[in-house]
């Protein structure tokens, strides 16, 4: 099995060594940190530009509702995508459609367009994760060797928070440069063609047989039926689209730095690299760390941490403690994102690993644009400090009844000890 540009690799070929998974991970990790450094920026840079041209929150909070709207739309047809065509492939194909509609934006935003002209933008945006979002998520275990997982997810992860870090300090920095959005936003669309030029590099893995995909109803929906039958990872994603959705603060750090903390755009950028940072730091200390033995359990209590150091930010009125308190948030974050991921990817086998990642993208992967869209909503009606504080204090009960509805999931062993339904767990 080649390893260099455009190899197909049969989808009967197997499992990777433990050498080449890291190897080919690596590699993805760099390209795919590329364009989540360039979604950053997009996000850093559009919130600011939007908020300093119109004032109101609730056009923030629209943000997230263009974005996860063609996300809703393509759901189905997503994941059968990526299930009927090579992986690899899909995800080129939506990286550049994100390249092209962040060029859009730079432009849109160098000329003061028409807002509608914005949302039309970041909708496209929608559209290429829609596709590039399962398609990427159901390619990386076919680079990994399987009791690799954990200790690699960790690795992405960590790529992804350098990413988140350095996004947001460089486009609050060229903002306040170049005193607009074009600029950062230019960046951010090379960002998107490095991850393209990363994954042609990748091996190409021939599509799995499965010629009903297309042509039965009941197949397009395998990934829903897989996802009710399998309560553990059913309650994983239901906690973070809860928590997620009621508790996310990102999508008013532009408020908190013009209004209450009085930081101005590069503050605002510093501000939304804290959380990454705690990111990192927690996923690089996963990659030394043992196997939890009760995964389960650790999930539950990081997304109660999760909530209350979104209390504590939106009560803090210091820059540097509402600093280290979005630290603690995305800490707290990172831990259940190594454990919902590998649960993923153990769980769920080969042949629908798209369909269920198109609906897990939903409930994960977007809960925090439904979350930026519903945090504008609720501060244009009752502020932005009542909307963090109530939305932490709201996460810490949903694990309190996720954790009463699906008792299996804090009774979970090892990640590595599960399989799919069809295969025996490791021991």
């Amino acid at each position: 099995m080649a390893d260099t540009n455009g190899t197909t690799i049969s989808s009967a070929s197997g499992p990777l060594d433990p050498e080449r998974s890291l190897a080919f991970v690596r590699r993805f990790a760099l390209g795919r940190g590329a364009a989540v450094l360039g979604m950053q920026i997009v996000s850093v840079a559009v919130g600011w530009y939007l908020y300093d041209r119109t004032g109101d929150p609730w056009k923030l909070g629209l943000v997230g509702l263009v974005e996860v709207v063609p996300v809703i739309l393509l759901l189905i047809p997503s994941g059968v995508v990526s299930d009927r065509f090579a992986r690899r492939d899909v995800g080129i194909a939506a990286t550049l459609v994100a390249a092209l509609a962040v060029v859009g934006l730079a432009a849109a935003t160098a000329r003061a367009a028409p807002l509608w002209l914005v949302y039309a933008c970041l909708a496209l945006v929608g559209v290429s994760r829609a596709f590039g979002q399962p398609a990427s998520s159901s390619y990386v275990p076919e680079l990994m060797a399987p009791e690799e997982r954990p200790r690699l997810n960790a690795l992405i992860a960590a790529s992804y928070e350098a990413a988140a870090i350095l996004g947001p300090v460089t486009a609050g920095l060229l903002i306040a440069l170049t005193h607009g959005a074009a600029v950062p936003l230019g960046l951010a669309a090379l960002g998107q063609l490095g991850f393209v030029i990363a994954l042609l590099t990748l091996p190409r893995r021939a599509p799995h047989a499965d010629p009903d995909a297309v042509h039965s109803p009941r197949d397009l929906l395998a990934g829903v039926r897989f996802i009710r039958g399998m309560p553990v990872f059913l309650a994983a994603i239901t906690l973070d689209l809860l928590a997620v959705l009621l508790a996310g603060s990102i999508a008013l750090l532009p408020v908190y730095a013009k209004d209450i903390l009085h930081v101005g755009p590069a503050g605002l950028g510093w501000l939304r690299t804290a959380p990454s940072l705690g990111g990192l730091l927690m996923s690089l200390a996963a990659t030394r760390m043992k196997p939890w033995e009760r995964p389960g359990r650790v999930l539950l209590l990081a997304v109660a941490g999760f909530g209350l150091a979104t209390i504590g930010f939106g009560l803090s009125r210091s820059f540097w403690l509402s600093m280290a308190f979005l630290f603690l948030v995305s800490l707290f974050d990172m831990i259940s994102v190594i454990v919902r991921i590998t649960l993923e990817q153990n769980l769920t086998p080969d042949r629908i690993r798209g369909r269920v990642s198109a609906i897990n993208f939903v409930f994960v992967g977007l809960s925090n644009e439904l979350g930026a869209f519903e945090s504008g909503a609720v501060a244009a009606l009752i502020g932005p400090i009542a909307t963090v504080v109530g939305g932490g204090i709201a996460a810490v009960a949903v694990v309190l009844a996720v954790a009463r509805v699906w008792p299996q999931l804090a009774a979970i062993g090892p990640l590595h000890t599960l399989a799919p339904p069809d295969q025996d767990p490791q021991p």
